[in-house]
């Protein structure tokens, strides 16, 4: 099959909405719902069978996968006399969790300088928690946005200094820190990428940088049929690339 073949997961969604259950997920295989025509299950099947391969044996990814889905039942709860479960930990009880079953100590926080009170907050939890947290904010060194290239009127706030995110500092101080795992805090788009990129531990998101919605950027997928209507009708940046 051709490796160009599109698969578009997000279609299954009205499959679960009205069954409960897709191909790939169902309480009874044999009852599963057929596989869509651009199904990666089917697809891509070599991919799949090859990928899942690297989760045997004693690699990082191999124990990354394993107490990553250990932390997934972890945090659940069976419901006594019912086949419903509850959800009891946060993004930050699973982010712990995990850190505490793979053996990590030392945990860097990429933050973003406007984020730097719920960084302090989130180092103060890691700490009690075990860990030795440190924090490399976004803005650090100071250099000014026009050395990026940036005219004057790119900037927020035009005519005054302005310092550039500098993301791949914030990993290389975190690699030469030897942390053991990294978690973003609030780092723009594309800068979240560079951090990634170029980090030598493990990269977890905590924080999701959204300006408006309060960092809370599925508030606009909610919404879409109402209040955020227009991306489904109006171009973002038409004219201004």
């Amino acid at each position: 099959m051709s490796e160009k073949t599109t698969v578009t997961c997000s279609k299954c969604s009205s499959v679960w909405q009205n069954r409960g259950t897709t191909n790939c997920w169902s309480g009874d295989p044999d009852q599963a719902p057929p596989k869509p025509g651009n199904c990666p299950s089917e697809a891509y099947q070599d991919v799949v069978r090859s990928s899942f391969d690297q989760y045997s044996g004693e690699s990082e990814d191999a124990r990354i996968a394993f107490v990553a889905a250990r932390v997934e039942g972890l945090c659940y709860q069976p419901v006594p006399g019912s086949d419903a479960v509850n959800a009891r930990w946060t993004r930050v009880e699973d982010t712990i969790a995990f850190a505490k079953l793979m053996g990590y100590k030392k945990i860097g926080m990429a933050t973003c300088i406007g984020l730097l009170d719920e960084s302090e907050r989130l180092a103060k939890i890691l700490a009690a928690q075990g860990f030795e947290p440190v924090s490399v904010c976004c803005k650090a060194g100071s250099i000014d946005k026009l050395e990026l290239g940036l005219k004057e009127s790119d900037k927020v706030r035009p005519g005054t200094f302005e310092p550039a995110c500098n993301p791949i500092a914030q990993a290389e101080i975190c690699n030469r820190l030897a942390t053991d795992m990294n978690i973003i805090v609030g780092l723009c788009v594309g800068h979240d990428m560079l951090f990634n990129r170029h980090s030598k531990a493990p990269v977890t998101t905590l924080v999701v940088k959204d300006r408006v919605t309060g960092h809370n950027p599925v508030a606009v997928l909610y919404g879409q049929n109402f209040y955020y209507k227009r991306l489904q009708k109006q171009q973002v940046l038409t004219g201004m690339e």
